[in-house]
């Protein structure tokens, strides 16, 4: 079985990006099952018709992370769509589903994120207490995750943490793709971070000049992302041995398209 994990969706350029990229990708690797991180399809937030899009697209699964509120219209959208996931170790009075449930290939496949408290807000619970007591529950063959965490450190120690009891945990958040894909002694498929989706030439999906404003001293802007250029779509492909339920391997996805402005 083959999971693509789509990495921060960053702006209307990421959507295009995606909107270019994922037919071809979808058409070479074939995965069973897409997920897309989608917390920043609207800079800080996402729009219930920018998640429409992704699941448009083919996307399965769309999960969200420290930003899940940064639009106020996602709130009702979330009590709708239970493939549309707010962090587990968010408060249990928010609203919006932390898990789901899909069937691939005659199995149950699990799919739920988390957000990390390292060098993050520290009003979430803690993502390996709450992590165990989902898994204590779940009635599922194959588990994904998308640990959505600032720390590399907190990344890896989840990784030993849910090594053998899910089969894939990727990061997000950084928008750094990183190079240490690996599989665990108990057959957890893991990469730190599997990049992002938007503008190429950015500070993290940002307009470049708009970041540097900050770090030379200047009033703090809006940031937004550039509309046009050379964008790229980043994630993972992790392919399960539905036999074992172990991840068998890990490939790296990175691909280029330039987006055109769509003012006329």
């Amino acid at each position: 079985m083959k999971i693509l994990a789509i990495g921060d969706v960053c702006g209307e350029i990421g959507l295009r990006a995606l909107e270019c990229c994922l037919p071809s990708l979808i058409e070479s690797r074939r995965p069973d099952l897409i997920v897309a991180n989608g917390e920043n399809c609207d800079g800080a937030g996402v729009q219930p018709e920018q998640a429409e899009r992704l699941f448009q697209l083919g996307v399965d699964v769309v999960t969200l992370g420290n930003h899940a509120w940064g639009r106020q219209r996602v709130v009702k959208y979330l009590k709708d769509r239970p493939q549309a996931l707010r962090p587990l170790n968010f408060s249990p009075h928010v609203p919006g589903a932390s898990h789901c449930l899909l069937e691939r290939q005659g199995l149950v496949v699990a799919v739920f994120c988390m957000v990390g408290r390292c060098f993050m807000e520290h009003n979430y619970d803690n993502p390996f207490t709450t992590a165990d007591a989902l898994l204590s529950r779940l009635k599922a063959d194959l588990i994904v995750a998308d640990f959505h965490a600032e720390a590399t450190s907190e990344k890896a120690a989840m990784a030993y943490h849910l090594d053998g009891r899910v089969s894939a945990l990727f990061g997000t958040h950084t928008h750094v793709q990183t190079s240490d894909e690996r599989i665990f002694p108990s057959g957890l498929g893991f990469i730190t971070d599997i990049g992002m989706t938007g503008a190429y030439d950015s500070v993290l999906g940002v307009q470049a000049q708009l970041s540097l404003v900050r770090y030379l001293g200047g009033i703090p802007q809006r940031y937004e992302a550039p509309t046009s250029g050379m964008a790229v779509v980043e994630g993972a492909l992790f392919t399960i041995d539905p036999q074992t339920r172990t991840c068998a391997d890990i490939e790296r996805i990175r691909e280029f398209c330039e987006i055109e402005s769509s003012q006329k």
